[in-house]
């Protein structure tokens, strides 16, 4: 990248406002067509956290998600009253809670995966080869991108 503080400075502010306009649009475009009750991008994440890794904690989950256990908490009991996760004593810690999705909720994800690759993949047809070539080249940087944003929210 170009050693100039400002081109680094603008090419930042241009990528980051982006992919934040990128992700709205794309959550904006999915709660159109809703016939059910949306779900907040923090449940998406933290539902597919859950099907990723089935019996996971809380605990281990709000440090997955960089989230406040109380904040965790507070979605696990929403998505428990709701019928989206089931919260299991852990079998080896009384104390403990494993969470497992619903039947309910595994439909959803896989409803809401399917609409969100079909929303992508019509407007990514819609670009030209180039810019296809692009991004296609570009995801393994952002998701090295995302890891690297991941660690630094480890680090205390």
């Amino acid at each position: 990248m170009d050693s100039d503080p400002r081109t680094t400075q603008i090419f930042s502010e241009e990528l980051a406002d982006a992919l934040v306009g990128v992700q709205r649009l794309i959550r904006r475009r999915l709660r159109a067509g809703l016939t059910v009750a949306r779900l907040r991008g923090a449940e998406i994440e933290l539902l597919r956290l859950v099907e990723d890794r089935p019996g996971i904690g809380v605990s281990e989950a709000a440090k997955e998600l960089h989230l406040a256990g109380n904040s965790v908490s507070t979605l696990v009991n929403q998505l428990v009253r709701d019928g989206r996760l089931v919260r299991e004593k852990d079998p080896a810690d009384r104390r403990a809670a494993r969470l497992l999705l619903t039947g309910a909720a595994q439909a959803r994800l896989r409803d809401w995966r399917e609409r969100r690759a079909a929303l992508v993949r019509g407007q990514v047809d819609r670009l030209d080869e180039a810019d296809r070539d692009a991004l296609r080249a570009a995801v393994p940087a952002l998701r090295r991108l995302a890891e690297n944003l991941g660690e630094e929210a480890d680090r205390p």
